[in-house]
This record gives C-alpha cells, sequence and structure tokens, in this order.
C-alpha cells in the first residue's frame, strides 16, 4: 500500500516538473527564439539583412524653448499676478461663481421645502381619511352593538314568555313533545 502512494507521489513530482519547464518555454521561448534567429541571421549574412544607412536633409527638431520661449518656464500659480484688471475680473468671476451656487443651494432648499410641504398635506389628508373612516367604523360598530343588545334582551323577554306559556300548558294538562 505504501508502495502505491510512493510511485504516485513521484508520478506528480515528475508532471509537475513537467509543466514547470513546458510553462517556462510557452513564456520564454518566443523572445529566445527571436533573439536566436537574429543573432544566427547577423552572423551567416551581413548583407542580407542590414540595409544602408537613411541619407536626409531634414532639419533637427524645435524645441520648446524654440517654439515658444516664454511657455517653457510658465506656471499656473503665478498667471496674471502682475495685471491688476486680470485679478479683478477673476475676483469677480470668483464671487459669481459662489452667488451662483449659493443660488443654487437655495433653489434646492425651495424644492425640498416644497416637496416636503406636499408630502406632509399629502400625509394630513390621508390621515384625515382614514380618522372618517375609523370613525364610520366606530359608529357603525355602535349600532351593531346596540342591536345585539336589544336582540339579546327581546330573546331573554321571548324565553320568559316561552317558559311561562310552557308551564301554564303543562297545568292544563300538556304533555309536550
Amino acid at each position: 500500500m505504501s508502495r502505491g502512494r510512493s510511485d504516485s507521489g513521484v508520478w506528480l513530482r515528475w508532471c509537475l516538473v513537467l509543466f514547470a519547464v513546458v510553462s517556462a518555454l510557452g513564456v520564454c521561448g518566443p523572445a529566445l527564439y527571436w533573439r536566436f534567429k537574429k543573432s544566427i541571421a547577423l552572423h551567416g549574412s551581413n548583407s542580407k539583412l542590414s540595409c544602408p544607412p537613411c541619407l536626409c536633409d531634414c532639419p533637427p527638431p524645435l524645441s520648446l524653448f524654440q517654439v515658444a520661449p516664454g511657455l517653457a518656464n510658465l506656471s499656473v500659480s503665478d498667471c496674471g499676478s502682475n495685471d491688476p484688471d486680470l485679478k479683478e475680473e477673476m475676483e469677480k468671476q470668483f464671487v459669481d461663481l459662489l452667488s451662483e451656487e449659493l443660488k443654487l443651494q437655495e433653489s434646492v432648499a425651495e424644492a425640498h421645502t416644497r416637496h416636503m410641504n406636499i408630502t406632509l398635506a399629502e400625509a394630513k389628508r390621508v390621515g384625515s381619511q382614514y380618522q372618517r373612516e375609523a370613525d364610520k367604523c366606530i359608529a357603525a360598530t355602535e349600532t351593531c352593538e346596540q342591536a345585539r343588545e336589544q336582540a339579546e334582551a327581546k330573546l331573554t323577554r321571548e324565553r320568559k314568555m316561552t317558559l311561562m306559556w310552557e308551564k301554564r300548558a303543562r297545568q292544563m294538562g300538556w304533555e309536550g313533545e
């Protein structure tokens, strides 16, 4: 029994090793293939794969300093700090933005209040409707209770009357059912 377990352990180890080798070749294989192919091709024939250098009369690329000399050391924080008119305009825009934000918050608050008032009025209406229905139910229950009490009183009188007539009938000789 222990031999079967050790055999399966050996097989498992071999399978894991084989899987690791195949995985490593799958990952690294394509890169190694192209590297070896280039080195073999370069050593085998230099003239086939190499091309002559390109000759062009292109001017050197322009740098940022040449395109816009003042743009390289421009920062956003000091933008317009020297211009009093621009500074005043920016402050006006800031004040306008703040006032617009306040107006927006005020309109949202008004809409919320309006919605709350409508909801409250609807709740009051529904509450009063339920109260009216409850009052109707209470009145109907009281009427039914009064009718039940009256019927119970009449039933009691009828039973007394029936017992009295039955007693008289027995006295007269009636034997009953």
